[in-house]
């Protein structure tokens, strides 16, 4: 896996002055709110992707 995924933009106030948190992977500051979020990949979802062209050949 390469570098790790940055989010674009505060989940709170929505600036885009993120910076990484000392508390780990995954932890981000916002320097416009004063806040600290975590982001957390759960997994892929059961149902994955659904086709509704109902199949067929591909170009």
């Amino acid at each position: 896996m390469s570098e790790r995924a940055a989010p674009f933009y505060c989940p709170y106030c929505g600036d885009e002055d993120l910076r990484p948190n000392e508390q780990g992977h995954g932890a981000w500051e916002c320097a416009a709110c004063n806040r600290a979020f975590q982001l957390k990949f759960l997994g892929l979802l059961a149902r994955g992707v659904q086709r509704n062209d109902g199949g067929g050949n591909g170009i």
